[in-house]
């Protein structure tokens, strides 16, 4: 069972955390789009977890027997690789595997709303990560979402992502400006990341990858959400500290900067006010 949203982290939680990620080497599987799957392989391997991208038909199924955690991201949504969610779904369910669900462009298309709610339908997920686009669409909101890019104001974002985690059973991750974790009855808000995130493609895969890999570790999906969460944003929020040229090279800052994320560089820092109770 779940725990409830934490009013603090300290240093030392997040150590924890990482030391159990460290200690198991969860392996993640993910199925995801093209686009980012280079960049989610190896943000999973700098967390010191193992990735793996078995995305067709059978061979999905099979190797999810052996997996800490599944990603199903939606950024790409080819026949082939909704069955192979569907099959790497059916022995995760069989075997109390936990799946972060990523809808990546839920709301932009009427394809990728049906293949969401029919994966939602069928399997029970562990955490749902999404911009407040995605999130906001998913519970039966009003939302805008250009291509994979949430676009407007999201004012009520908190009861969104709480209405959701009612409806699915899931912890929920809206990211944004601020990044909001919710469950069917709490909301908090989460302070950290940087605004360079937002100019490199793929981030928000990254994050569905970091929280997956925090789940495989982790046995309460409510910290693996907020921990994750915010290991992924101070990470973004020290590679902006250190010299780059543009987009590109801050890109390689972050994942230097998730390798070096060590239990003992986060263990003495400073988590007073990065989270806030919002409902």
């Amino acid at each position: 069972m779940a725990s409830s949203l934490p009013a603090a982290v300290s240093g030392g939680d997040l150590a924890s955390s990482l030391e159990a990620i460290g200690e198991t080497t969860p392996l993640v599987q993910h199925l995801t789009n093209t686009v980012t799957m280079n960049d989610v392989a190896n943000l999973t391997l700098h967390w010191d977890a193992l990735p793996v991208m078995a995305d067709s038909p059978g061979d999905a199924g099979e190797m999810a027997a052996g997996a800490a955690a599944l990603l199903f991201n939606t950024g790409q949504v080819p026949e082939g690789k909704v069955e192979a969610m569907h099959d790497a779904g059916s022995t995760a369910a069989d075997r109390d595997i936990p799946i972060v669900l990523d809808p990546v462009g839920v709301g932009a298309t009427p394809t990728r709303k049906s293949v969401a709610e029919a994966l939602l339908e069928e399997l029970e997920f562990s955490i749902i990560k999404g911009n407040y686009g995605e999130i906001s669409a998913l519970a039966g909101v009003e939302a805008e979402v250009r291509g994979v890019e949430s676009v407007g104001e999201y004012d009520e974002i908190e009861d969104a992502a709480q209405s959701l985690a009612d409806a699915t059973g899931a912890t929920v991750v809206a990211s944004g400006v601020e990044d909001v974790v919710a469950n069917a009855d709490e909301a908090a808000r989460i302070t950290a990341g940087h605004e360079r995130l937002s100019e490199v493609v793929g981030t928000g895969c990254m994050l569905g990858a970091t929280l997956a890999t925090f789940r495989g570790a982790l046995e309460d999906p409510v910290t693996a959400a907020v921990h994750g969460t915010l290991a992924f944003g101070i990470a973004g929020e020290r590679a902006a500290e250190l010299d780059h040229n543009g987009p590109e090279s801050y890109r390689t800052n972050f994942h230097d900067t998730v390798a070096g994320l060590t239990p003992e560089t986060v263990s003495e820092l400073d988590l007073e006010d990065r989270i806030e109770r919002v409902a």
